[in-house]
């Protein structure tokens, strides 16, 4: 919370000491503040409305600035504002007038209820009891989404003057019923490079080894591969990667209650040794055409 004001901070920075690793921590569907008028106006009680949330990844990884690296976490719900889209990704059946004409009303995620304002959470469980104003929508852009996408690049292009490479780790959560395509594996992780366009494959090979070893399943891409922060960020021949990480909420989470689970702690501590081992691996290779700027 803001002390001068007594309002709560959409997001905030946590900063190692020193930086330390050419690594940026980012957290992006954990936020837990819940606005009043947000939860008046939704006709979903108190845990349905966190069931797209990705519940206390920021305290997964909350270890990242020990270790050298900054770690970008929100306050605000992903189903209140969700930073992983375009600006402007926005549904026009929710909103009681024309949006701009710049908005993009045609994506799949739109159409899938999940745009920039989402519509739905989880298993097609509509949000609002009535239409949003289109002001009202633009407000949470302009207030929350850009000051955190600025926030972030700051993050990025600090690491990356810096180290001369920023590796940005784009954390969330799935739930635990997610099975690949074709087979019964239900993975542990899925580390996400936007089939190699937002990463070197050698750093998302080191990160699914690693978790390997760790005695994990860990796949590569499938179902998931990255969203727009990924995409947006990830630029691996100027030095600039991005992967995305998704932890299987059945290890840390009751998906009924979404109370931690006694586990909690032991793959909080099991991840630390994950964040060491990769910023091992990129100190190892930081100087090689592997991961720096070509």
């Amino acid at each position: 919370m803001d002390r001068a004001t007594g309002e709560i901070e959409q997001f905030e920075i946590r900063e190692p000491a020193s930086q330390t690793i050419p690594f940026v921590y980012n957290s992006p569907h954990s936020g837990r503040c819940y606005p009043t008028a947000f939860l008046n106006e939704t006709r979903l009680d108190s845990i349905a409305i966190r069931r797209s949330a990705d519940h206390y990844v920021d305290e997964l990884f909350g270890a990242a600035p020990e270790l050298g690296a900054p770690l970008l976490a929100a306050h605000f719900p992903r189903a209140y504002l969700d930073v992983n889209r375009e600006p402007y990704e926005l549904d026009p059946k929710m909103f009681d007038g024309p949006l701009p004409p710049f908005a993009n009303i045609s994506s799949l995620r739109v159409a899938g209820g999940l745009g920039t304002i989402p519509r739905i959470v989880a298993e097609n469980m509509e949000i609002y009891r009535r239409r949003l104003s289109v002001g009202e929508g633009l407000v949470r852009i302009e207030t929350i989404y850009k000051p955190y996408h600025a926030a972030l690049r700051r993050l990025i292009a600090r690491t990356h003057a810096r180290f001369g490479i920023s590796i940005l780790i784009d954390c969330h959560s799935m739930p635990g019923n997610i099975q690949l395509s074709g087979s019964t594996l239900r993975p542990d992780f899925i580390i996400g490079d936007r089939y190699g366009t937002s990463a070197s494959a050698e750093l998302s090979r080191a990160a699914i080894a690693i978790l390997t070893e760790l005695g994990f399943s860990a796949v590569r891409n499938k179902p998931y591969a990255g969203g727009f922060i990924t995409e947006h960020y990830g630029r691996p021949a100027r030095g600039l990667h991005a992967l995305q990480i998704e932890v299987n909420r059945g290890l840390y989470i009751d998906e009924v209650t979404l109370e931690k689970r006694p586990a909690f702690d032991a793959l909080a501590a099991t991840l630390v040794t994950f964040m060491r081992q990769i910023a091992e691996f990129a100190e190892e290779y930081s100087g090689t055409t592997a991961l720096a700027a070509e």
